[in-house]
């Protein structure tokens, strides 16, 4: 008997290992293969993809190629094209299967598209059924992003929508302007000091410094004013410890995102819910602590997720974390990094930068106010082409929540739509010859406009960023103060090397050298 049960236990061991092998092969092969079949049966070609990490293998491959091919002697030039190093094997697909191709990474299937008919049916897609945030790396970057609008779809995407957006609008973005000029103010003026002690020692009327810590200390600053109000310092602490949640679930778990596991505790998810948890915390407490502050940005969009009856309280403290950290990633860490990019490229371009002062001067009596931003022109030419050259995103991303035609492609559902931005941003058909080049003419005077499709540093469609008039203010008015006070070169140290790092960030920083000039006001 005690054998025949072993054998019968043996037995139901063995099946139940079958029947899991199988439903792993459809999971992780068959089910991906016949979305695929679909795409190729519309003549959408793509790299072979492998069982059962798909074409994974593919793009480390071409990654670590790529990385030993930009030694630090080649490195020393000024390339505004980084396509090649942060993403050669989009490069190379695209060059071999053309502007729309597939792959897949492990059981997910992507559509690479940089058509301009596809990524303009996706800015017009306005169905919230239709199309969704792409679920690829949500697992991953769930400490980071929660359920907060970055990353929602449907339903839950449209409600935190109705009860942010209010919060910037221009109205609102005017009521800041003030904030933002008091923490530039103190930025140029510490820069101010450091050559004034240098000039004191012996010195010359310049400093040379890595501008990327200080720039993000005043963006810290700007939007920690703006969404904790008198808490700001302790909102600066959050945003801190934010960056270093960043940096934790900045790398790809294949195994989460294939299978839905994140409870593994390893030492990347171990930081990772040691930092959300510390987050948590001192975002309820500073919210507590500032009840009473009614221009608190977070504790406006807490009344608003109260009152709209959103699940209770549990349910409106977890919005108004998870939406901060949202905040933090697209109002904060974006705007820095754009504002660094700035500053390098008015470095590398005088003309420009004297233009751009020229009419800073013109503009401000005194300390800029959002009317006076408004007349700004060129230096808002100077930003556009600054993040059409260097879109902090590096992806305009959805998923097909539903069978989707776009461009004339019938997408299946499920599958993730991705739009390089770069590659949309440098197509010459859609720019001109030169868009490898610095040129902000072409965002205004005679140079014909290309179709709004064209340009997606902030998204595309209704999932067009809700604070891009408040980071437009914030650059203008750091840009405007800084260029009054100072004239900006690049430091022979400085080292040209794009990274991404869930955006498109200077790897070793930018390095200025900083003359002191009379100010303009």
């Amino acid at each position: 008997m005690e054998v025949e049960a072993s054998m019968a236990a043996a037995g139901l061991c063995c099946v139940g290992a079958c029947a899991l092998a199988l439903y792993l092969y459809h999971v992780l092969w068959v089910a991906p293969e016949r979305v695929r079949a679909a795409l190729r049966g519309q003549g959408i070609a793509g790299p072979r993809p492998s069982f059962p990490y798909g074409n994974r293998d593919e793009m480390r491959r071409a990654a670590a190629e790529a990385e030993h091919a930009a030694a630090p002697g080649h490195r020393g030039g000024i390339v505004h094209d980084y396509r090649p190093a942060l993403f050669p094997h989009y490069e190379r697909w695209r060059k071999e299967y053309g502007p729309i191709f597939t792959y897949s990474i492990g059981n997910m299937v992507f559509l690479h598209a940089s058509r301009a008919d596809v990524v303009r049916d996706i800015g017009l897609c306005v169905s919230q059924l239709d199309l969704g945030k792409s679920s690829y790396m949500k697992v991953t970057h769930r400490p980071l992003f929660g359920d907060g609008i970055l990353k929602s779809s449907g339903e839950a995407w449209a409600y935190q929508r109705r009860l942010i957006a209010p919060e910037f609008f221009p109205d609102k973005v005017r009521g800041m302007v003030d904030l933002m000029v008091g923490s530039a103010t103190a930025l140029v003026g510490a820069w101010e000091d450091r050559i004034s002690n240098n000039r004191g020692g012996g010195g010359c009327c310049c400093l040379e410094l890595r501008i990327d810590d200080d720039i993000r200390a005043y963006s810290a600053d700007v939007i920690s004013r703006a969404c904790f109000g008198s808490s700001y310092v302790k909102g600066k602490e959050i945003f801190a410890m934010t960056r270093e949640l960043q940096k934790t679930v900045s790398k790809p778990n294949l195994l989460a995102e294939m299978s839905g596991l994140s409870f593994l505790p390893t030492r990347t998810n171990r930081a990772a819910w040691r930092l959300n948890r510390q987050v948590r915390r001192l975002v309820l407490d500073v919210v507590k602590e500032s009840a009473d502050d009614d221009k608190n940005l977070l504790n406006a969009m807490l009344r608003s997720a109260a009152s709209s009856g959103g699940g209770g309280t549990v349910a409106a403290e977890d919005f108004i974390v998870d939406n901060c950290k949202n905040i933090y990633f697209a109002g904060y860490e974006t705007t820095a990094v754009t504002a660094a990019w700035c500053m390098m490229l008015l470095a590398l371009h005088p003309e420009w930068q004297g233009r751009v002062r020229d009419e800073v001067r013109q503009a401000c009596a005194g300390a800029p106010d959002f009317t006076s931003l408004q007349k700004m022109k060129k230096l808002a030419m100077v930003i556009q082409e600054t993040l059409r050259l260097y879109p902090a995103g590096s992806v305009v991303s959805r998923q097909a929540l539903r069978g989707v035609t776009l461009g004339g492609v019938r997408v299946p559902a499920g599958v993730n739509i991705y739009v390089p931005v770069s590659t949309v941003h440098l197509d010459p058909a859609l720019w001109g010859a030169d868009a490898r080049e610095f040129d902000p003419e072409r965002f205004g005077g005679a140079r014909a406009q290309p179709p709004p499709h064209a340009y997606l540093p902030f998204g595309a469609g209704a999932r067009t960023c809700l604070g891009q008039g408040f980071a437009m203010a914030e650059l203008k008015v750091l840009l405007a103060l800084v260029l009054s006070r100072f004239e900006l070169s690049l430091s022979p140290a400085y080292v040209h090397s794009p990274a991404l790092r869930l955006i498109v960030e200077p790897e070793h920083g930018v390095r200025l050298v900083l003359r002191s000039i009379e100010p303009g006001f």
